[in-house]
């Protein structure tokens, strides 16, 4: 019985200490909330259900301040003895609490409701590392509860659209992309779309979407789609409205088919016409290209029109009389030049050299389609040679080129334009100038010189393979300028893939239509079945001086029946792949393999190909002899490689440093001539001073390298050194001068270098060394600015910061935007890798100040950035 009275004691001793701990702290909150030193009172009555931590049934809501007015902040908890606010770490006054007390019936618990008001003063006064925030503090006989945090901003709206919607003309079917970024608020504003002022339903119409990151996209354009479109952002503060943007969906004109013949006329002609009708231009789009009327003769030739009058017999005979005027002249001309030269021709086609027959011709007009004399400046030559050159291949590769040799009679007429170049010998050194580490072109083959280079083998593909995983890499074809970068991640784990890329050599399956050439070679990665879970980055250069206002560039795409189909034009909006155009590549970003090439269609006669001219040189069959081969190819590394590795088959040296040519799309000829020959040491064949190539076939010269060749002699054996200039010009346009000094043997000449060690890279890079941004880096950096900001620090800011300033909502249909940004970054800087310039990009935004340059791979577990806390990271 004691020992039962005494237990009995001490489990009523426990709940006595129980009950006084829960007082104590109850006594301390209340003390401290009112400011005291030790607590004043205690609480009338003791919660019902003795051992329960309070609950709550209501907890504090983020709010904001709307101008001046307070907000309220309430909570409410259960059993609880008493509840307090809680501000910055700092205890709210009792004074500032209004408390309510009501009795659960369903459970007999007593529930206790408090408010405090928070006014606009409290939040601008305070200044800490976040948010100003609030939490309720409920106390019970056992314990306290404390509720989530509650912050309390002020509310607000700026006047100005950070990017208002641009107007646009697009053709009809084509997508409409406008772009909107609102005002920087609190809480972040919310955008919807107006079209003439009518609210715009997205859940409405499938061809309409605006969720990509407050853009409008209309993916294919209708008629019904022209008008006013205007961005209206709101939020619990204001609404604002952004500038109209008038958008234009026309449609271009086609012709109906042609209509019947016409009857015979009097004048033997019938006509037939077709109308621009089907469909008819609308809304400023072009009208109907070619002919609306076309007429022929109807008899065949046949019909021989009277002569009406004696005005007409006196024009035909005064006609007739100045043909004859002129044969005879031109017939006395012809036999006092043959008297004055062994040669006596003005204009030969190179097949003469072959057998056939002379062209005599003076001033014909030019034709882009076939091999025909242009009139223009004439090209001079010093006669200094009198034998017939016999070489009958030496111009095979060029059957369409004509070669113009000038006699000494028409030079003593004065007839020259060019007569400025023929004079003293260059005596300047040979210019170099490049201080970069190059690696040589040695020849292999010592064999005399090749002269008809397409008995050459015929290679039709370049290849190369690696084998990447989900770690991703990087696969280089060294010296083309032709490069695929696999992203992280974009292979799944525990997979590995073979892929290949490889550039088409042999004749370009890609047929260009109408003005539209090819500026890129064919390149192939694969395998075709692979499918990736990001998109990967295909550079390929191009050869186009770009410009919007004078090329459209289309990217294009082999189907798997050999057809060629558009993807896109560079200068589109798309979502299913981009397309970053540089000044000498092209980065496009893709999620299927395949065949790609770049084409362009010249919006003007100003559209311009960068071409590259280089000039090798090497020994004949005879050893007085030398020559000289001047190539113009597209100014595309692979291009050039394709002209290094035919010269290294016929033991070919270069001789000079390639140079830069523009050449423009204005239908005028290429003319290449060679200059001050010393006089005395070396002559130059016949017919071979100055050759005129047609303009077509320079502007599609991708379907096989351009070059002409010179043959000069030596008079004495002796003679070792040549120096002279091959001039390479476009008629109305742009010239390069290739100056040639160099010893014609071989132990003596200086070797000339054309291909950086850079390039000559090994070609598979797998793994994080591939990459220029270290891994840990990269994801700090998507962590970052994935996450939409209110002060638009975001994805789109760091695209704009790498000059990425068009078709955004690609990105925005990415899951990681600034991965794929990273991603076209690494494959704009594969070469120089410059991490300060990225740094500092990032540093403009205010999200980061590391120096990526510092961080080696040995420090990536430590690295890390530096937020900033003023910008809220």
């Amino acid at each position: 019985m004691g020992r039962a009275a005494a237990a009995g004691g001490g489990a009523g001793g426990a709940r006595r200490w129980l009950r006084w701990l829960g007082l104590c702290f109850w006594a301390a909150g209340a003390a401290a909330a009112r400011g005291t030193d030790n607590g004043e009172a205690l609480p009338e009555s003791i919660p019902s259900a003795p051992g329960t931590l309070p609950h709550f049934i209501e907890e504090p809501d983020d709010a904001y301040i709307i101008k001046s007015n307070p907000i309220a902040l309430r909570c409410k908890a259960r059993p609880a003895m008493q509840i307090f606010f809680k501000c910055n770490g700092e205890w709210v006054h009792q004074n500032e609490h209004v408390s309510e007390e009501s009795l659960d019936e369903s459970s007999g618990l007593k529930v206790r409701e408090v408010f405090i008001n928070v006014t606009r003063q409290q939040v601008e006064d305070f200044h800490g590392p976040e948010d100003y925030w609030c939490q309720c503090v409920a106390w019970s006989h056992l314990g306290t509860s404390k509720s989530r945090k509650a912050s309390v901003r002020i509310a607000y709206l700026r006047k100005n659209f950070e990017q208002d919607p641009q107007g646009r003309e697009v053709p009809i079917e084509g997508m409409i992309v406008l772009h909107c970024r609102p005002p920087e608020g609190v809480p972040a504003a919310e955008v919807e779309w107006l079209k003439n002022e009518e609210p715009i339903d997205s859940e409405q119409d499938e061809n309409i979407d605006t969720r990509a990151d407050h853009n409008l996209i209309i993916r294919q354009a209708r008629l019904s789609d022209s008008g006013n479109y205007t961005c209206m952002a709101a939020n619990i503060v204001a609404k604002r409205r952004s500038l109209s943007a008038t958008v234009v969906v026309y449609v271009d004109g086609s012709w109906e088919v042609w209509s019947e013949w016409s009857v015979c006329s009097p004048e033997c002609e019938h006509l037939r016409i077709r109308e621009c009708t089907a469909p008819p231009p609308r809304n400023g789009g072009k009208f109907c290209e070619g002919l609306s009327q076309e007429s022929e003769n109807c008899t065949d030739g046949l019909c021989i029109l009277g002569i009406e009058n004696a005005s007409d017999i006196a024009l035909y005979s005064g006609l007739g009389a100045a043909v004859v005027a002129v044969a005879v002249l031109v017939i006395g001309v012809t036999l006092y030049r043959r008297s004055q030269s062994d040669y006596g021709v003005d204009v030969i086609d190179s097949s003469a050299l072959t057998g056939n027959s002379l062209l005599l011709n003076s001033s014909m007009q030019p034709d882009l389609t076939v091999s025909r004399t242009y009139s223009g400046p004439i090209c001079l030559q010093d006669p200094l040679d009198k034998e017939l050159m016999t070489e009958s291949s030496l111009f095979n590769p060029l059957s369409d080129i004509k070669v113009k040799v000038q006699s000494s009679f028409m030079v003593s007429l004065g007839v020259s334009e060019r007569a400025e170049y023929h004079g003293k010998n260059h005596s300047g050194t040979f210019p170099h100038g490049n201080n970069r580490s190059f690696s040589t072109m040695h020849p292999r083959n010592k064999t005399p010189y090749i002269q008809n280079m397409s008995s050459l083998p015929t290679r039709t593909e370049l290849r190369t393979t690696g084998v990447f995983g989900h770690l991703g890499g990087r696969l280089v074809m060294p010296n083309t300028g032709v490069s695929l970068l696999i992203p992280h991640g974009a292979i799944p784990e525990e997979n590995s893939w073979e892929i290949y890329m490889s550039i088409n050599q042999g004749e370009p399956s890609l047929q260009s239509d109408g003005s539209e050439v090819l500026l890129s070679p064919e390149v192939t990665c694969g395998p075709p079945d692979m499918i990736v879970t990001t998109p990967f980055a295909l550079t390929i250069p191009h050869c186009a001086d770009v410009s919007s206002e004078h090329w459209n560039i289309h990217l294009k795409k082999r189907t798997q029946q050999g057809k060629w189909e558009e993807v896109m034009s560079v200068e589109d909006e798309s979502t299913s792949c981009y397309c970053l155009l540089d000044p000498f590549a092209c980065h496009v970003l893709l999620d299927s393999f395949g065949t790609y090439a770049l084409t362009g269609e010249p919006i003007t006669d100003c559209a311009v190909k960068q071409l590259k001219v280089a000039v090798f040189g090497c020994m004949s069959c005879n050893s007085l002899d030398y020559n000289l081969r001047v190539y113009c190819v597209d100014n595309t590394p692979w291009a050039f490689q394709e002209v290094v590795s035919d010269e290294r088959h016929q033991g070919g040296q270069l001789l000079e440093e390639p140079k830069l040519l523009h050449f423009k799309g204005n239908t005028f000829s290429l003319q290449i001539s060679i200059l001050d020959i010393p006089p005395f040491l070396w002559r130059i064949k016949p017919f071979t001073a100055c050759q005129e190539v047609p303009f077509s076939r320079v502007w599609c010269s991708n379907r096989q390298p351009l070059h002409c060749a010179f043959s000069l002699e030596r008079y004495t054996p002796t003679t070792t050194q040549l120096s002279c200039k091959i001039c390479i010009r476009q008629l109305k346009g742009h010239e390069q001068i290739l100056q040639v000094q160099t010893s014609i043997l071989e132990s003596e000449r200086e070797t000339i270098t054309f291909f950086a060690q850079e390039d000559s890279t090994f070609p598979a890079q797998t793994g994080p060394k591939a990459f220029k941004i270290p891994y840990s880096i990269r994801q700090r950096i998507c962590a970052t600015f994935d996450t939409p900001n209110a002060k638009g620090k975001d994805w789109q800011m760091l695209a704009q910061k790498n000059s990425i300033n068009r078709n955004l909502s690609y990105f925005a249909t990415q899951s990681s935007p600034s991965a794929v940004i990273l991603n076209l970054w690494e494959a704009r800087h594969q070469h120089d890798g410059d991490l300060d310039s990225l740094a500092c990009a990032l540093e403009e935004i205010g999200r980061t100040h590391t120096k990526l340059s510092n961080i080696t791979e040995s420090q990536l577990d430590e690295a890390d950035f530096n937020y900033s806390r003023q910008n809220g990271l």
